[in-house]
């Protein structure tokens, strides 16, 4: 089996490379290779690849930034997958697209369901909207394709949340971080895990267009940030941790507009997977005890 691999460089992609099966061959090409905003680039490499997969991790995932850079964010978060769609049909092949939890508006209390209507509230959440959109209507077979959405993704590696407070853990003495924007994070490493498992399992039965995966359980960044604090110095990453002060999302403005509550609904995928997540606690240990083992390699 051959996949095509966009945004292998970023916390996803590099977990899907690390828990690759033995007999999958994956194309990885870079950003010098595959530019993600160039639609006809996007065609042809799957056009020559003839890959039996296109995995796209690749996005335009600075969400604040995507208010100015309207449409870079289009090309690379609604074209690109479109492109990928198009090729697909020509070979009979098979998409799995990342999306978001940023589809959505938050203006509800409950776990958001796959089937329930998109309402973006940034121009980060309209592009990967847009994507959706796109791969629903270009797709020939919706057997071929699979929209996998997701949140809040950490890993021991990149630019992420976590990491971030690991560091501000270690230089501040106390910091403000978010309180009323309600989510779960998803393990970079765990979610792989389902997208190699939705690989292998579309050969035997069909699964629904969109499925949806995070960690267990539901938090905010605020309490994210004192998990990050406490896990780090109980693993003596860390010699202190920071005091935090909650805040409103007014008291931290920014140019994108965030969900109040996007905590994704992950049953259906758990269920037809027989897969069942960890809680976000769980998964943030074993992903800062990486972080550890990594440094000491480095």
């Amino acid at each position: 089996m051959k996949i095509l691999l966009t945004g292998g460089s970023g916390q996803l992609g590099q977990e899907i490379i690390k828990y690759k099966p033995k007999e999958v061959e994956i194309f990885n090409p870079s950003r010098n290779i595959l530019d993600l905003s160039d639609f006809m680039a996007c065609k042809k490499i799957v056009e020559d690849q003839k890959p039996d997969w296109v995995v796209n991790c690749g996005a335009y995932t600075q969400v604040d930034a995507a208010e100015k850079n309207i449409q870079l964010s289009q090309k690379i978060n609604g074209y690109a997958p479109a492109a990928f769609t198009e090729a697909i049909n020509r070979l009979n092949s098979n998409l799995l697209h990342i999306s978001t939890d940023f589809v959505f508006d938050g203006n509800q209390n409950f776990p958001y369901n796959e089937n329930q209507n998109t309402n973006p509230l940034s121009q980060y959440g309209a592009s990967k909207a847009l994507g959706e959109e796109l791969i629903k209507n270009k797709i020939e077979d919706i057997e071929k394709a699979t929209i996998l959405r997701t949140s809040w993704l950490i890993s021991p590696r990149g630019k992420n949340f976590i990491l971030t407070m690991l560091k501000l853990h270690s230089e501040k003495d106390s910091l403000k971080v978010v309180s009323d924007q309600i989510g779960c994070p998803t393990s970079a490493g765990e979610l792989a895990k389902v997208c190699w498992k939705i690989i292998k399992l579309k050969k035997k039965k069909k699964l629904p267009f969109i499925l949806h995966w995070c960690d267990a359980g539901v938090t905010s960044w605020f309490d994210i940030a004192v998990a990050v604090g406490e896990i780090a110095k109980e693993l003596d990453i860390n010699k202190k941790e920071a005091i935090i002060f909650p805040i409103n999302t007014s008291e931290y403005p920014r140019s994108a507009k965030r969900p109040k509550y996007s905590i994704l609904n992950t049953r259906k995928t758990s269920q037809l997977l027989e897969v069942q997540a960890n809680h976000w606690r769980k998964n943030l240990r074993n992903i800062l005890i990486e972080f550890q083992n990594l440094k000491k390699f480095k």
